[in-house]
């Protein structure tokens, strides 16, 4: 049965409440900039991750890599121990 939902083909960003088609270098731009802006606001404890125990190793394994060295944050957890 086909989902009533369509895949999402290109980023949107959002411009005055409105979704607009954006190139993914922006939108990667805009993203970069709100966690920065996070972590100005509130320092390095202002970002945490939550990682799932159905992803790989190896997923897991960037999420916390990312989440320490790039956010600079040790908030990182995860289901894998249920």
């Amino acid at each position: 049965m086909p989902s009533q939902f369509t895949r999402l083909e290109h980023p949107l960003v959002r411009d005055g409440g409105q979704l607009r088609r954006a190139s993914w270098d922006e939108a990667l731009d805009r993203a970069a900039a709100g966690f920065a802006a996070a972590r100005q606001v509130g320092g390095h404890t202002a970002f945490g991750l939550f990682s799932c125990s159905k992803t790989t190793n190896e997923l897991n394994y960037l999420t916390q890599k990312f989440t320490r060295v790039v956010m600079g944050s040790n908030n990182v957890d995860s289901c894998n121990r249920t």
